[in-house]
């Protein structure tokens, strides 16, 4: 039995591998079985495990979907049979789409927020406590991530060849990507204030994971916004736990290692700009000690003179 569990357009499995395997004389549902199941994770969060998340099983034929769903059901405790690769292939582009059209319309209001003068994070807290027809995503300084920002083009090229605009999908993913020079900007005008420019500062970024308390920093927009700092003058440095060492990359190259958060060396740098709000981060240390924060994560809900929310 061969199961696909990578994220791909919908057609994949049945267009792609199917022939693949019937060239060399193989009849799939009979000598050969073939389901597309998408994978489902979730990392550093500690209450889902891969037993515990529901398996979506999409098999080339019932026999395939039979067979698919005997193995995961022997690790997996829920296996959600679905009628065809086709319908998994797209339920886990749409998984990937809802997060980044939903976290794209929150950047989009967190600017729209902040122009009024308006704590976005605030209004998010206040809306969440609406029992029902209201899900809270939360702001940063873009997306992140082998998944988020790469997957929902594969359905918005697919869609093409139907004749049909992914309009949301183009959307978010323009929203999003902006976010990491919309980050610099506010950086860039809260040193202005203080009577210093960007070019000759230095700036300590907090994370370089794409999200919370892990180590992956694929497409992670800490880098993103580290390369414009560079690139308009300014020293930059970073500081996360889980990455002691800048990992080697196809399209960034830093040759620099974590800084150690002391007070003696937050106050080193004119400003820290928090990019991914890991829980090992010592807040109140940080802003006890640093020259200016801007905060890209919403760690901080009360004002302070060295405070910048962005």
């Amino acid at each position: 039995m061969l199961s696909l569990e990578s994220t791909t357009y919908p057609g994949t499995t049945e267009e792609e591998l199917r022939p693949r395997i019937e060239r060399r004389g193989f009849a799939v549902g009979k000598d050969f079985f073939l389901v597309f199941s998408p994978e489902r994770e979730d990392p550093g969060n500690p209450n889902f495990g891969t037993r515990q998340i529901p398996k979506i099983c999409g098999g080339s034929t019932p026999e395939c979907l039979e067979v698919g769903v005997a193995l995961y059901a022997a690790a997996i405790d829920s296996v959600v049979p679905v009628s065809s690769t086709r319908v998994a292939e797209m339920s886990k582009l749409l998984e990937n789409i809802h997060r980044a059209v939903n976290i794209g319309l929150v950047n989009e209001m967190k600017v729209v927020a902040d122009a009024m003068g308006i704590d976005i994070h605030e209004v998010i807290r206040a809306a969440a406590t609406k029992p029902f027809g209201f899900v809270p995503y939360w702001p940063g300084p873009g997306f992140g991530g082998h998944c988020i920002p790469i997957d929902p083009y594969y359905l918005a090229w697919k869609a093409k060849k139907y004749g049909v605009e992914a309009r949301f999908i183009e959307l978010a993913g323009e929203v999003n990507r902006a976010m990491p020079e919309w980050v610099v900007g506010k950086l860039e005008a809260a040193l202005q204030a203080r009577g210093q420019s960007l070019p000759g500062s230095r700036i300590l970024i907090l994370g370089l994971a794409y999200k919370k308390n892990i180590d992956d920093t694929r497409e992670s927009p800490a880098v993103e916004i580290m390369e414009l700092l560079v690139q308009r003058g300014a020293t930059v440095a970073y500081s996360d736990p889980h990455v002691p060492v800048f990992p080697r990359k196809r399209d960034h190259h830093f040759t620099i290692v974590s800084v150690t958060t002391t007070p003696k060396a937050v106050a080193e740098f004119d400003a820290l700009l928090i990019a991914t709000d890991h829980d090992a981060f010592d807040y109140k240390m940080l802003l006890e000690n640093a020259n200016l924060i801007v905060d890209a994560r919403g760690v901080y809900r009360d004002a302070a003179p060295n405070l910048i929310r962005a």
